[in-house]
């Protein structure tokens, strides 16, 4: 029962944590699941099958722009997302009600806390 809970509650953040992460620059798909997995002591440990339609929806609302880069020597040619201008705005209101609703959950799981 706990798994499909933490399924649905990460569900909910993952285009936040995504444009989050896209904020100080574009990276490729694999440097996403990485440094999410990374940054959140691997609480989030994302699969291609779940980032990618994030990202396709993102760009697809505007948020995030994608551009191939350059093959050079033996690197081969990877996508890039980059949050656009629309993107940190949808950010920046996606942080405040983040805040609005965490800081509610918080209200309510200390205030009917009880001790057994």
């Amino acid at each position: 029962m706990d798994e499909k809970y933490e399924r649905q509650m990460k569900k909910g953040v993952l285009d936040m944590l995504v444009l989050k992460l896209l904020e100080p620059e574009a990276k490729y798909g694999y440097q996403i699941i990485q440094e999410m997995k990374e940054k959140s002591g691997e609480t989030f440990l994302l699969k291609d099958g779940t980032l990618y339609p994030v990202l396709y929806r993102l760009e697809d609302d505007g948020l995030v722009v994608s551009k191939w880069s350059r093959a050079e020597g033996k690197q081969q040619s990877r996508k890039y997302y980059e949050i656009t201008q629309e993107g940190k705005a949808a950010l920046a209101g996606i942080e405040a009600v983040w805040r609005r609703i965490s800081g509610g959950i918080d209200k309510i799981m200390r205030e009917h806390t009880t001790a057994f």
